[in-house]
């Protein structure tokens, strides 16, 4: 049903390092009898609710809310879970029809039927949260639900990318009973569908998972129980995981404690397994700032930022430099930024300024998170800094907040320049434009952008194959850098460190580098 291009490559393990002969990370095994498996990463939920979150937060969703399609055993295309079938009903991909699994039930015992997931899809958009999961549903005008497993949805264009939308954990099922219609559910509980239930949370700190025993889908648990620890650091995971109190880390790890994992440093009891990536980093210029709005600046800084220097200097060279708000992999991949303002050159940002008539150095507050994109947040903001004042041409002051007060400044437009994330929804290219431009986009500063939204990405959504959407993305592309209002800095790897003991890391990350914690196991023989 969809042909992907080939090049369009599965986020399969492209190395691992063994480091205990004879005991490597992908033998098979069962839970034993050790307790929960422990998972360390330094991003902790926003929120628990669906229908506020579009951001990391769906690591956790993944494993206790259930969508109607996810990527079963490694696929990079969706397949059922809380479905028992799904497609689009006609040629010009308009109306897309699921069927339920029969006999679905929530954790507590509620039945999941047509009208709960009508009512959670609608929930989304009618709560409509500012920077919101609400932005992926552009394409759909309405859900009709027929009999007890039978759900339509009518889309208002073409868009052969609704399927993976609707495996986003976004489109979490939630129970009517327990979730009100038009506001978020605030008692911190969850009540879903997935593979497991949530036992405890300590916003922060840890969320407890329990095997739901009520649990129907594709997912086939090899652990009883996991508890997802919050770091608010690198180097105090790194410890927990040496020292036996966590077993194996996710998102988070330094660059300087990947390098030192990679060489062995001085235990062997640790292995890392290395990921290829499509996480990007950015900035984003808000347009309403008396400087940042002006294009001459935006192009000063693409033409001074020197990415190399980022990745190799802060990243140890666990980064690529990133050219493109499309990474490296994707259909339609480009180097535009390099292609139009080529090496780093003072000279050249200098002479963009004087031609827009800025004779003095340009004032820039840049804003970056605390807590959420790992310990080289800083540092990256540091040499940022160091590159721009260098040039002579500007004047920047560093601010930061923590996670979530950072979310509510930049959805206030409070930054003129502020740093971003993006782990995407689904590996396509469509989500590393769309969710970025609109007046409703995950970013909370509305962009236009009418030839993006209203003509390349209407046509490429019209194409099931997605080999056959080049064209269009290379000029939306085109389109970014002209505006300049968004930066890409690097394309990252993922790293998964973890004890000796624990297997089914090489299994773990679904295509949007999520980690399914259902996968993980302690062995019990060696």
């Amino acid at each position: 049903m969809f042909n992907r291009n080939r090049s369009l490559r599965q986020l399969a393990m492209i190395a691992s390092i063994s480091l205990v002969t004879g005991c490597g990370i992908f033998s098979s095994g069962s839970s034993g009898g050790k307790g929960p498996i422990v998972v360390g990463t330094t991003s902790s939920p926003s929120t628990l609710d669906p229908a506020a979150a579009w951001d990391s937060s769906w690591e956790l969703f993944r494993n206790v809310y259930q969508t109607l399609l996810n990527y079963p055993d490694g696929a990079t295309e969706p397949g059922p879970d809380a479905a028992q079938s799904c497609s689009f009903t006609d040629n010009t991909n308009r109306t897309y029809r699921c069927v339920l699994r029969d006999g679905l039930t929530f954790s507590n015992g509620d039945e999941l039927d047509a009208r709960a997931v009508k009512y959670s899809i609608d929930r989304i958009k009618r709560i409509n949260v500012s920077g919101g999961p609400a932005g992926l549903l552009g394409s759909l005008e309405r859900v009709q639900v027929k009999g007890d497993r039978e759900v339509l949805f009518h889309l208002n264009e073409a868009d052969a990318t609704f399927p993976f939308v609707l495996a986003t954990p976004a489109m979490s099922i939630v129970d009517p009973a327990d979730y009100p219609a038009t506001e978020l559910r605030k008692d911190g509980k969850i009540t879903g569908s997935g593979p497991y239930t949530l036992d405890s949370y300590e916003e922060g700190k840890q969320a407890r998972l329990a095997g739901n025993s009520h649990y129907k889908g594709y997912a086939k648990r090899k652990n009883d129980a996991v508890t997802i620890r919050y770091f608010q650091d690198s180097a105090s995971m790194v410890n927990a995981l040496k020292s036996g109190k966590i077993d194996i880390t996710y998102r988070g790890l330094a660059a300087s404690d990947i390098v030192s994992l990679q060489s062995g440093g001085n235990d062997k009891s640790i292995q890392l397994v290395e990921n290829s990536g499509i996480e990007i980093s950015y900035l984003v210029f808000n347009p309403k700032d008396p400087w940042a709005g002006k294009l001459a600046v935006r192009k000063a800084v693409a033409q001074i930022v020197d990415r190399d220097a980022i990745a190799h200097n802060v990243y140890k060279d666990t980064v690529e430099p990133l050219y493109s708000m499309v990474p490296a992999g994707l259909t339609g991949h480009t180097t535009g930024f390099f292609d139009h303002f080529g090496d780093p050159s003072t000279a050249k940002a200098r002479k963009i300024l004087s031609e827009a008539g800025i004779n003095q150095r340009v004032p820039l507050t840049l804003w970056y998170t605390t807590d959420r994109y790992g310990s080289e947040t800083a540092p990256e903001f540091r040499e940022i800094k160091r590159q721009l004042d260098g040039s002579g041409l500007f004047q920047v002051t560093l601010k930061s907040r923590p996670w979530k007060t950072y979310v509510a400044g930049y959805q206030k437009g409070e930054y003129p320049v502020f740093g971003r994330g993006w782990f995407p929804d689904f590996p396509d290219p469509d989500n590393y434009i769309a969710p970025f431009v609109g007046n409703q986009n995950a970013l909370g500063t509305p962009y236009p952008a009418p030839e993006i939204t209203g003509v390349l990405l209407p046509q490429s959504r019209r194409e099931s194959d997605r080999g056959n959407v080049v064209k269009q993305f290379q000029e939306a592309q085109q389109v970014l850098v002209d505006d300049a209002r968004l930066l890409p800095l690097w394309q990252g790897k993922q790293f998964l460190a973890a004890s000796e003991e624990i297997s089914g890391g090489e299994r773990a990350l679904d295509p949007s580098t999520i980690m399914m914690v259902w996968e993980l196991s302690r062995k019990t023989s060696w």
